[in-house]
This record gives structure tokens, sequence and C-alpha cells, in this order.
């Protein structure tokens, strides 16, 4: 088949968005089908260029047997209301535009957010008259509520109402998660049209290993308790709670306890300035690093947080880092209410706290700094859930066979894997 994949974000950056796209294109690839990414050029999350690429009109790359076709589009970073979302309305002309040119696909995928990819995608449905299959991987409208000071009113009522209507004209819909299916059935979408695959983990890639003494040495953490959390730092992940948690540490004494941030963000610069502030140096701020040394950072790493602020909007959230986290061995320390909660629990992988509260994190890194059998336990329970129910190879087959319903293609290569 021929697949038409529209998604705003790509490697080489290193989001959730760009790294569910990549895994997933790239095996549709290995198993013989032709793929092609409309995306722009990557500059997330800071809105500056990565080094050897240029914001033109259109430009083409291979990527593991992908073809990439990056599109102009407003350079913004994720922070602010008004720039973002010219950004997000560029890519959707740029990428609208685009999709007449490329070779007629035999299926349309758009991912969201942002909402206005999803609208490109529909406009490359209507206008090359091929299937389409909309992603959703956030509840947009209330996500822009929940983290920005816009209210309520005629505003979020259109909002919502452009989403649903997206969400209504689409044919099929592929959710990353239970909780937002549910989400969208309460909202009046039709339960039958909707499909749940989630994210995974690429079982080779994070495989569990050695701790990487000579990276734990050039950040100083070695004989530290490390609790890292990898990811962006945002307006939405809460991550002022680490402050206060490292700040009731250093007053008990606990200079054994460390937090490693990894990741860029439009928190973190206030975040790091505050840390300075208050003096803390048990909080280490390592910055944006290439995706290739995420297994040598969990490696180094005794325990990850996985954290979003307390909002009823999360609770459907099923963040990807907790399946590479438990593949590796590493206990988790969840701070996210809903789905992921169930999962934590269900898999006796980690241990789940309230967000945003400082002293049920404090209380728990100290539970497993004091026992490393604990952590091992969780660990090796987290290692064996994840690798027969969210590999992502057996995941993007399962997405192939949703393919194969919606274009009718039932070859012999996705029969086996339709549901």
């Amino acid at each position: 088949m021929r697949i038409l994949f529209l998604s705003h974000y790509f490697p080489p950056e290193v989001n959730a968005p760009a790294s569910r796209t990549y895994e997933l294109c790239k095996r549709w690839v290995r198993r013989g089908h032709e793929v092609t990414v409309i995306t722009s050029a990557p500059n997330a999350p800071d809105g500056v260029l990565y080094p050897g690429y240029r914001n033109r009109l259109v430009q083409r790359e291979m990527v593991d047997g992908i073809e990439v076709v990056r599109v102009w589009t407003y350079l913004a970073a994720n922070k602010g209301t008004v720039r973002r979302m010219v950004n997000y309305v560029s890519y959707m002309v740029s990428a609208s535009l685009c999709s007449l040119f490329v070779r007629r696909p035999d299926v349309v995928i758009a991912t969201t957010p942002q909402l206005f990819c999803g609208w490109a995608g529909a406009f490359a449905h209507w206008t090359r008259r091929r299937p389409f299959i909309l992603e959703v991987r956030d509840m947009w409208a209330e996500s822009i509520f929940t983290l920005t000071s816009v209210k309520g009113g005629r505003l979020l009522r259109f909002a919502e109402w452009l989403e649903f209507k997206l969400y209504g004209l689409a044919p099929t819909i592929v959710t990353v998660g239970e909780g937002y299916k549910s989400r969208l059935a309460a909202g009046g979408v039709d339960p039958a049209k909707m499909v749940t695959i989630t994210n995974g983990v690429d079982r080779e890639f994070f495989a569990p290993r050695e701790p990487d003494r000579e990276l734990a040495d050039r950040w100083n953490l070695t004989g530290k308790f490390v609790c890292t959390y990898a990811g962006t730092i945002g307006l939405a992940h809460g991550l002022e709670v680490v402050l206060r948690a490292a700040e009731l540490l250093r007053d008990k004494g606990r200079s054994d306890v460390v937090f490693l941030l990894v990741g860029e963000g439009a928190r973190r610069e206030e975040l790091e300035a505050q840390a300075r502030a208050m003096k803390l140096d048990n909080v280490i701020f390592a910055g944006k690093q290439p995706k290739g040394m995420m297994p040598r950072i969990h490696s180094i790493s005794d325990c990850s947080l996985v954290h979003l602020r307390k909002a009823p909007l999360y609770t459907s959230v099923l963040p990807s880092k907790i399946f590479e986290v438990a593949h590796m061995k590493r206990p988790i320390l969840l701070g996210v209410d809903g789905e992921a909660a169930k999962i934590i629990r269900e898999s006796n992988c980690g241990i789940c706290i309230e967000p945003e509260n400082e002293t049920q994190l404090v209380d728990a890194v100290q539970r497993l700094a004091s026992d490393p059998a604990l952590c091992r336990s969780l660990g090796e329970a987290g290692h064996r859930y994840v690798a027969c129910r969210f590999d992502r190879d057996q995941l993007a087959l399962d997405y192939l066979g949703v393919i194969a319903q919606a274009t009718g293609h039932l070859t012999e290569d996705v029969s086996a894997s339709a549901p």
C-alpha cells in the first residue's frame, strides 16, 4: 500500500508524536509498504531549526526508507498561544498544498495534536478521494484551555465545535488510549469507528543494560540515588513539584538523592533559574538530549518520574515513556491519574503518587532509595508486563490491520492482524 502520513513533528525531534510516527512508518516500510510523511523542518520545542536544516517551501529526504517531505511553517517555540497558533495554521496550509503533489496514496493518516494537522489530513482525504484515518493523541480544545490563560465562553465552544466536527467527518479514528476513546464516545463520536492502538516500546533499542559509568561520572551522579525525569519540560508537566520535593529532601539531609531533569520546553529556563535561587544542588538539568542517549540515561537512573499536572484532562493520557522505562527494568514514580495509574498498579512496576504532591513524591523516593530489592522487583515486573503487551512491532502490525479495513486492502501481510 501507499500510505500518506501527516505529522507536524518527526525525527530528529524527540517528542512523543515524532517518535510514534517514525516507529510506525519504518516498520510499515520494512513490510514492503510505501510511506510518505509530510512534516515541518525540525525545530521543536524551542522554535530553532536543527543543524543542517532550512525552513524551505519544500525539502525532501529519505529516512530508513520513509520519504519525508518537509514543508515551510512559521517557526515558534512551544510556549505562548498566538505564535504557536500561527505555527499550527501555517503547517495546515503548507501540508494541505503539498498533499496535492505527492503520489496518490491508498490511505491518508493525520495525527493530532495539533488539530490543524488533522484538518490537513481531511483536506487530503477530500481532494485525493482516499480513505482517511484520524489519530487522536490529545483532547485539543480542552488542552488549550487547561494550559493557557485563555478563558472559556464562545472561544472554547468554537474550538470544541471545530474539534468534534473533525472527529465526526473522519471515517476511522485511532486513539492512543482507551481513555480518549471513552471521552470521544461521551462527546457523541460513534464508538464503532474507533480503535485503540497504544504507544509501545522498541524492545531492542530500550533493552536492559548495565549502568553507563562514564555518563554517571560526567554528571556527578556516581554514588547517588538518581530519580530521572526525561521528556518535555512544559506547561502540562507540573515539574515545580520536583523543586519542592528537592527542597524537602535537602532539609532532611538526604544528600544521597538527586533529581535529574532531561529535556527542553517552555518551563525549563524558569525552573532552572528557580532551582539556582533556591540553591538546590540536588536538581540537575541535563538539557535536550538526542534519542540515542535515552537508553544510556535510563541505565544510570534508579527510578523514573512520569508526571503531569493534576487536571481531569490528563486522566486519559498514557505517557509513552512508561513503556520505555519499564522495559529497561527501572521502577516508575507516577504522578498521573487515570489510565496510566491503572497500568502501573496492574503491572506492579512502580509507585503511584498524587500529581503535584511533593510530600508523596519525597516519601516514594525515600522508600525506593532505602530498598534496592523493591526497586529490582518493580523493575522486573514492569519488564515482563511491557514485553508481552506493548511491543512496537506487534502494535505496528495491528495498525496495518486497521488500515486494511479502512482501505479494503486485505493483503496476506495484514489480514492476520486485522481486528
